[in-house]
């Protein structure tokens, strides 16, 4: 919760189980049937929504910077979304596994990073994403 600006029903990062601050992090978000999300998507087939896998790659994507001493703090948001790509339905009981990794910084106000989740070691999602931090 220290890390992260998000709360509930947003926060998407259940545990950190690595990071380097600066260069890559690594954590879990467990999918469960009472999230508020499944009530619509969808009746009978709770499927979570793709954006929310992205959006957990993002957040994972924020733990990088956010511990950097050297950076300005501020809240960082997503500035562009390249060459996602959905391979499999993630669902209620799945443990997502995401890893991200800081391609560059660019006047420590412009983040890419490169993100993958994760169930049970099957690739199900991964991109490039952007970030900007905003005043």
């Amino acid at each position: 919760m220290g890390l992260l600006p998000h709360r509930y029903p947003f926060a998407l990062v259940d545990r950190v189980i690595e990071h380097e601050p600066g260069k890559r992090a690594v954590a879990i978000k467990n999918v469960t049937i009472n999230e508020p999300q499944f009530q619509g998507h969808f009746p009978g087939r709770p499927l979570m929504p793709g954006v929310l896998i992205v959006e957990a790659m993002a957040q994972v994507g924020g733990l990088i910077v956010t511990q950097m001493p050297d950076l300005q703090k501020g809240l960082f948001v997503f500035a562009g979304i390249d060459g996602v790509r959905f391979r499999r339905p993630v669902v209620p009981g799945d443990q997502l596994t995401i890893n991200c990794e800081l391609l560059s910084l660019k006047r420590k106000r412009f983040g890419k990073v490169q993100a993958e989740a994760r169930v049970d070691e099957q690739l199900v999602c991964s991109g490039t994403l952007m970030f900007s931090l905003v005043d």
